[in-house]
């Protein structure tokens, strides 16, 4: 009997540090709302820093594979990194930093912080919610869930519209970036959500 107590603690205390560790990786995504205001004020030195950031990640990141750390920066790696980023290059930041760059640069303003919000609310609460309250997977999405993708409809519908005042653009785009966060692409949906769903708004809009 001590022995299943034990083994369900420790389950437990895993599952704890899981959902903990996806609330801490969530935020950092979340902070990425806060770029089309950013944009807005000054584009192209907010992506020069978003491209020299993603530079030095991917140093710190080479130099923490062989061994060493980097004070502040190697800490927030390891404590966002998933089980399957174990010794390996933790990709999550520079293809979210990839993503929101590319989006600015092939879409207007408007389109683009659609885009970027449905990375950040919609693919960031996705993954969140499907962890707390995620019983019912959805079959060939390596654990994808049905309410991690409702999450993801629901945020990404209400930050669009909140954007640009449209209901039907706003449905339209949810559906898509709904459809995008259920496929197993790991983190690359972190590129194709914003540039897609970016370009879908530019078509509904009528922009050129």
């Amino acid at each position: 009997m001590k022995g299943v107590c034990a083994e369900q603690g420790i389950i437990a205390r895993q599952h704890t540090n899981t959902l903990l560790k996806e609330l801490f990786r969530k935020s950092i995504h979340l902070c990425s709302a806060f770029v089309p205001f950013f944009l807005h004020l000054a584009k192209w030195p907010v992506l020069a820093i978003l491209a020299v950031m993603v530079v030095l990640y991917s140093i710190t990141e080479y130099i923490r594979l062989h061994g060493k750390t980097v004070p502040f920066v190697s800490a927030i790696t390891a404590a966002a990194a998933r089980k399957r980023d174990e010794n390996r290059f933790v990709l999550g930041p520079v293809t979210l930093s990839f993503g929101i760059i590319l989006c600015a640069l092939l879409w207007q303003p408007l389109p683009a912080a659609i885009g970027i919000y449905a990375l950040a609310f919609g693919d960031g609460l996705a993954s969140l919610c499907g962890k707390l309250f995620g019983k019912i997977t959805i079959p060939c999405t390596q654990g994808k869930t049905v309410a991690g993708s409702l999450s993801c409809f629901a945020a990404i519908f209400v930050s669009a519209f909140c954007t640009c005042r449209s209901a039907l653009v706003s449905l339209a785009v949810a559906s898509v970036g709904m459809f995008i966060e259920v496929l197993p692409l790991k983190d690359f949906d972190n590129v194709i959500i914003p540039v897609v769903i970016g370009g879908c708004a530019t078509v509904l809009l009528g922009m050129p």
